[in-house]
């Protein structure tokens, strides 16, 4: 009997243990990371840090194996998100949507446009 006593006390035991965990509250910290990445396609590469309190300041972008790239930098705080876009991307061109600033070295070529022939059935 004293045995069966035991166990239940054992098992009650391990239950408030269970649900009365101390949980830790950490404060945010200063962070920083990044990486590059480079192969036969191009490169890649991503920066980033933060302050804790709600700052966060990076960039990131590409180069393709043909010299087309883009370079986004970025800021995040209390005034919101804000990017610059840096890129000579085909079909590009200086704009500044929705604070966003994108500067564009591209070469103004007029885009070729493919006809789509359809064979089929036409539904009206």
């Amino acid at each position: 009997m004293i045995a069966k006593i035991l166990i239940v006390i054992a098992v009650i035991a391990v239950v408030y243990a269970s649900h009365h965990e101390h949980h830790e509250h950490h404060h945010p910290q200063p962070y920083k990371f990044g990486y590059v990445v480079k192969d036969h396609h191009g490169s890649q590469h991503r920066h980033e840090h933060g302050d804790g309190h709600g700052h966060v300041q990076g960039s990131y972008g590409f180069t393709d194996h043909r010299g087309v790239h883009r370079e986004v930098h970025y800021v995040a705080d209390h005034q919101g998100f804000r990017a610059t876009v840096k890129t000579n991307e085909p079909g590009t061109a200086n704009q500044d949507p929705a604070h966003v600033k994108l500067h564009s070295d591209a070469h103004h070529a007029p885009l070729h446009h493919h006809e789509h022939h359809h064979h089929g059935h036409h539904q009206g």
